[in-house]
Parts: structure tokens; C-alpha cells; sequence
């Protein structure tokens, strides 16, 4: 099945480079070409794009309010939004991902890792870079003046084995991975994740991860 991809970046240059990179996987196809957020919003109506590759800092609608309106739009569910950014430590990428993007990548990536992670963005299974959007979210939440928009008595309504699963959801697991180390089932680790996510109205793993460092389940790291 093709995995229907839309470009939102006001750099005509980049636009293309990623066209050419996107369109020479024989599973992927770019669908639509948006300058800023609000062609990104409307073409993302009109094109039921699965995956929309959005940059954070365009003129008008910015990546960050357009990533909101896409992943708020009941209408649009199950379009997964990868932004792309020049920098990976960036506080719009985090407010990018509590607006309800899937993950992030590095303009600078190659062919092949844009492709596994435009897949990887499309299934839902697994973050994308698990181990640098954490680093991103550990940074972000030990520095001055982060503010959490979850409060630890969200987790009560988790049963235990499913606060288990988020926390190794949160260090970067995937489903295979959570099923070994809990001696479980790839479905029942994937049923336990999806409870957690419906429960906490996360959109989707990303989401989760923040959840749960913001709630104090994980903790960040010391640097």
C-alpha cells in the first residue's frame, strides 16, 4: 500500500529535494506541496495525505499552529504529522509534539532514514529516534520555567501493568520489545498501550512520552 506523503515548507528548494528523496521509495508518493501552515491545513483536507512532513518556522500559519489545527480536526484522524527541523533541541519541536506530532527528524537526513521514518510515523507502532525526542523532552523539562500540563493524578486511572507499559513506551520501546521484557504478547503490549493513550487522551506515543515525564512517571535524566 503507498503511504500518501504531504510537504509543508515555505523553501521551494527544500520542497523539492524532498519530493525526489520521498517519490524514489517505491512505497511512498508526495501528494501535495504547501508554502506555509494554512496551505498545509488545506491541503491536508483535500489530499487525506497519511503522513504530512511539516517545518515549524513558516510566514502566516506557522508549523506549530497548523500541527494543532491537523491533529485537532476529528475529521483528519489518523494523519500523522513529522516535523522536520534544522534544530534538534528546540522548544517549538516540543510544543510541536504536545500539539500532537508524531516526532521529529533533521533536514539534513538521508534517503533511507526518511523513508523508515515516514513508515514508522505511518504505522504508529514505534516514536521515531526514541532516544532524541527523549533527550529533547528531558531537556526541556529540566530547564527554567517548563511548565507541565499534566498532573500526576492523571495516572490514577492506569492500571499498573499499563503505567509499566508507558514507562518502557517512554524509554523508546517498541511493541516487540515491551512483549519480551514483560513476558506478554506483542497484541496485549500494543492493547495495554492503547488504553493508556485512550485514558490519558494522548494522540498517540509521542504524546505518551511526554505524559509521562510530565506526570513524574519517568524522570529526566541529570546532565
Amino acid at each position: 500500500m503507498t503511504i500518501r506523503v504531504l510537504l509543508a515548507d515555505d523553501q521551494s528548494l527544500v520542497r523539492a529535494g524532498f519530493r525526489a528523496l520521498i517519490d524514489s521509495a517505491p512505497d511512498l508518493q508526495v501528494v501535495g506541496e504547501a508554502a506555509d501552515g494554512r496551505e498545509a491545513v488545506r491541503l491536508a483536507r483535500q489530499t487525506r495525505a497519511d503522513v504530512v512532513l511539516m517545518d515549524i518556522r513558516m510566514p502566516d500559519v506557522d508549523g506549530l499552529a497548523a500541527t494543532r489545527e491537523i491533529t485537532g480536526d476529528a475529521a483528519l484522524a489518523g494523519m500523522k504529522v513529522l516535523v522536520l527541523t534544522t534544530f534538534e533541541i528546540d522548544e517549538y519541536v516540543f510544543a510541536a509534539l504536545r500539539a500532537g506530532a508524531s516526532g521529529f527528524l533533521g533536514k539534513g537526513v538521508e534517503a533511507a532514514e526518511l523513508h523508515d521514518a515516514i513508515r514508522l510515523i505511518n504505522k504508529g507502532e514505534a516514536l521515531l529516534s526514541p532516544s532524541a525526542t527523549r533527550g529533547l523532552i528531558t531537556r526541556f523539562l529540566s530547564s527554567p520555567g517548563a511548565g507541565a500540563e499534566h498532573a500526576p493524578e492523571e495516572l490514577d486511572a492506569l492500571t499498573e501493568r499499563e503505567r509499566e507499559v508507558m514507562v518502557l513506551v517512554a524509554a523508546g520501546l517498541t511493541n516487540d520489545e515491551i512483549a519480551d521484557q514483560l513476558g506478554i504478547s506483542r497484541m496485549t503490549a500494543k492493547t495495554h498501550a492503547n488504553r493508556a493513550m485512550l485514558k490519558l487522551g494522548a494522540h498517540d506515543r509521542a504524546q505518551l512520552v511526554i505524559i509521562a515525564y510530565e506526570t513524574g512517571l519517568v524522570r529526566p535524566r541529570s546532565r
